[in-house]
């Protein structure tokens, strides 16, 4: 009898206490995980990242130079400008040598991956697909303009601005989205204090 009395005791007790904690019902007012983001970095691998990224900008940077903007006279009767989409990549295509046509398509692709990989890296505001591809479009559109008006054996071909892009669109979606939001964490917007006060 005695014993069947605590026993009704203990489970009174129980049913008044609240759940353990961790295993309640979640906060309606907290944002929810972003599941692509993966953990936060520490802060000093969040500043060694970014000064790494930094430093192969730079060096990417002068590689593109020498690729982009060095004058090639033996090439300068071989190369003609190119304002419509498609044409130069069907011309690549088209060359009898596999080779050739993977140093064509295959060098322009490679040339924009590291604009999707580091972008997100050093600059939080422009990690985004359409940023990223964006800005890596602006910077060579640029960079072939002044191909085609100031540099000796290079001309203007959109078809180069399309490839690049889509390198750094690969870059992007391989890797730097995810090296983006592990050096820079996404934080709570100004809205996200209305929906929980809402909540």
């Amino acid at each position: 009898m005695a014993w069947t009395i605590r026993r009704k005791t203990a489970e009174r007790a129980e049913e008044g206490a609240g759940p353990a904690p961790g295993t309640g019902p979640a906060d309606p007012g907290a944002r929810p995980a972003d599941p692509g983001a993966g953990p936060a970095w520490p802060r000093g691998a969040r500043i060694v990242a970014t000064l790494v990224a930094f430093v192969f900008m730079v060096g990417f940077a002068v590689v593109l130079a020498r690729l982009t903007l060095e004058p090639s006279a033996a090439s300068e009767r071989l190369t003609h400008s190119n304002l419509r989409p498609g044409d130069s990549i069907r011309h690549y295509l088209a060359q009898p040598a596999f080779r050739d046509t993977v140093r064509q398509l295959g060098g322009n692709i490679a040339l924009g991956v590291p604009f999707g990989l580091l972008l997100p890296v050093l600059a939080p505001r422009t990690r985004g697909l359409l940023r990223v591809v964006a800005i890596t479009a602006a910077v060579m559109t640029l960079v072939e303009l002044v191909q085609g008006a100031l540099i000796t054996g290079r001309a203007f071909d959109v078809d180069d601005v399309i490839l690049n892009s889509t390198g750094a669109l690969l870059g992007y979606l391989l890797l730097g989205r995810r090296l983006g939001r592990a050096v820079h964490p996404r934080r709570p917007r100004w809205w996200h204090r209305f929906t929980r006060r809402a909540a």
